[in-house]
C-alpha cells in the first residue's frame, strides 16, 4: 500500500486533515506508551495491555479508538478477542524523508 501526501486542493493549500488527527492520536503519552508496547510486542490483546499499562479497559479502550480512527493501529479478531498492533503502513508513512521534506523550511 503506497501512500501518498494528500494535496488535493492545490500545492500553496494542500488537505492536511489526516496528517491533523494522525498527530492530534499521537499528542498523548500513554497513547505512545502503548505504541511502544505493540512496537515491542507486536500484535497484543486488552487483556494483556491492561496490566502492562495499568489501565482500566474503558480509558485502555478510548486510547485504542482513537488509535483505530486516525488508523494508526490495526484491530485483528481472533475468536471472542481483539488483538491489536502497529499499522506499519501508516506509521511508515508519517517518519517518512517525502512528508518531513515537506514540511521542511526553505533554505
Amino acid at each position: 500500500m503506497k501512500l501518498t501526501i494528500p494535496l488535493a486542493a492545490s500545492v500553496e493549500k494542500p488537505d492536511f486533515t489526516l496528517y491533523e488527527k494522525q498527530f492530534k492520536a499521537l499528542a498523548d503519552q500513554k497513547r505512545l506508551h502503548l505504541l511502544a508496547i505493540l512496537c515491542q510486542q507486536g500484535a497484543s490483546c486488552v487483556c494483556d495491555l491492561t496490566d502492562i499499562l495499568n489501565l482500566t479497559q474503558s480509558k485502555l479502550s478510548y486510547h485504542l479508538k482513537i488509535l483505530l480512527d486516525a488508523d494508526i493501529i490495526t484491530k485483528e479478531k481472533r475468536g471472542t478477542w481483539n488483538y491489536y498492533s502497529i499499522n506499519s503502513d501508516v506509521i511508515n508513512h508519517l517518519l517518512s524523508e517525502e512528508l518531513c521534506c515537506l514540511l521542511r523550511p526553505a533554505e
